[in-house]
């Protein structure tokens, strides 16, 4: 699925593409959020959910490599370096 389908879906189709299509990366947490890191094609999803319902509040997407930057600070290679 190309990004411009992507973000032509309604909600409920996003969060049925989100979680049968893509693949979790990571995770990383907010004040009040969490907001998870999907992989779907040549692009990659955020999702942002409240920490008090579940809920997905927001889909974000992108192709940029800048913007994982988040999710690189978490990865530790202190093991990858002994």
């Amino acid at each position: 699925m190309k990004l411009s389908e992507f973000i032509a879906l309604p909600e409920d189709h996003k969060r049925l593409t989100v979680f049968k299509e893509s693949v979790a990366i990571a995770k990383r947490e907010l004040p009040d959020k969490l907001v998870f890191l999907f992989q779907l094609k040549e692009y990659y999803i955020e999702a942002f959910c409240c920490c008090k319902t579940n809920e997905v509040l927001e889909y974000r997407v992108f192709f940029d490599t800048e913007q994982l930057a988040p999710y690189l600070e978490d990865i530790r290679i202190d093991q990858l370096l002994n």
